[in-house]
């Protein structure tokens, strides 16, 4: 399984097999799984429902709307966001949609397919043309509230969700606006590996080793769980870009029980999907609506955002933040641009 494994460790998939697990953890998993939490404070400014809405597919979709808390009489702008690949509504998107909320938008903060509180079987599954309509299924849902204008719902999409959130726009011409943080493109990464490493050989090697699973799979009745996605304690050798996805996923700061990232692992099978299926070869359909992608100065994901914005036609942005590592915006509020995204939607949602 050498080149799955290969293809795993791009994505921040397991590094490693489980080790021994520390009190520390212990006590971090026993923590959160007391009570529903979120990693962020809500803002008193902003009120937060749960609500549910079904895709194409007919998977429910578990979000949290977040609505502004003003007098405002008139239907407000809204933006849908996911993100990141891995994660839950609890986590980053949930702090994206309550900042933005507090800025006047109503958000919806979603959980994707087959992971957190969202239906779908099997569970831990990523699927790169269902994860982009769970995009849309979220617009559908914004259009149908009376307190929005659904002719003013935009996109962000954090991570890997970033990619999916450029497919939606480039399709959906309902979106009007669409940004993305620390982008990833999961089809990429999975076919070709980290900075596009991956040799046809080994391509070819781990598409052979993932039919070999599909036939043990099928046999079992039970799709295989590949190792966790994050070890249970870091080593000390890894890749200072596992290090930094451990500080959130793994720590009080960013732990949540539902996150595959913090507290789970996807099918071995789970690559397949993505293997074919390069999401953003349509990107310069999103033109003429606006674009624009953040990415951290030091992020190791840095090039996906420059490579999407070389490819983008116009009306596009590329904003880089110094001295930022990619989880820097998942939640570090003095490094993510919240009131360049504020400016870039009241500018284009109206």
């Amino acid at each position: 399984m050498k080149n799955i494994t290969l293809v795993a460790f791009a994505i921040m998939l397991s590094i490693t097999q489980l080790f021994g697990q520390s009190k520390s953890n212990q006590k971090l998993n026993t923590m959160s799984t007391a009570i529903d939490h979120y990693t962020f404070q809500l803002s008193s400014k902003v009120s937060r429902e749960k609500v549910t809405f079904k895709n194409r597919y007919g998977i429910v979709l578990s979000g949290d709307l977040y609505i502004p808390k003003n007098d405002s009489k008139a239907p407000l702008a809204a933006i849908a966001i996911s993100g990141p690949f891995g994660a839950v509504k609890e986590q980053s998107s949930g702090l994206y949609a309550n900042q933005m909320a507090e800025r006047g938008f109503i958000a919806l903060a979603f959980d994707p397919s087959y992971t957190g509180e969202s239906s779908g079987e099997p569970r831990n599954l990523a699927s790169p043309e269902i994860n982009t309509e769970d995009f849309s299924a979220a617009v559908d849902f914004l259009g149908i509230q009376k307190n929005v204008d659904r002719n003013k719902i935009g996109i962000i999409g954090i991570c890997g969700f970033g990619g999916f959130a450029l497919n939606a726009t480039a399709v959906d011409k309902r979106v009007k606006a669409v940004a993305t943080t620390s982008l990833y493109d999961m089809t990429r990464v999975m076919s070709k590996g980290y900075n596009d490493a991956v040799t046809p050989e080994q391509r070819t090697q781990t598409l052979e080793q993932l039919a070999q699973q599909r036939w043990k799979d099928v046999e079992s009745r039970n799709p295989a769980k590949g190792p966790r996605n994050l070890p249970e304690e870091l080593q000390g050798n890894e890749p200072q870009f596992v290090k930094e996805y451990f500080d959130y996923y793994r720590t009080p700061r960013g732990f949540h029980e539902r996150s595959l990232n913090s507290n789970g692992a996807w099918l071995v099978t789970n690559p397949l999907s993505f293997m074919n299926m390069p999401i953003l070869t349509y990107i310069k359909e999103i033109s003429p609506r606006p674009m624009l992608l953040i990415a951290g100065d030091n992020a190791h994901s840095r090039y996906f955002s420059e490579d999407i914005y070389k490819a983008a036609a116009e009306p596009k942005e590329l904003m880089i933040i110094p001295d930022a590592v990619h989880v820097d915006l998942y939640d570090k509020l003095d490094k993510i641009p919240f009131n360049k995204l504020e400016a870039f939607f009241k500018a284009h949602l109206q």
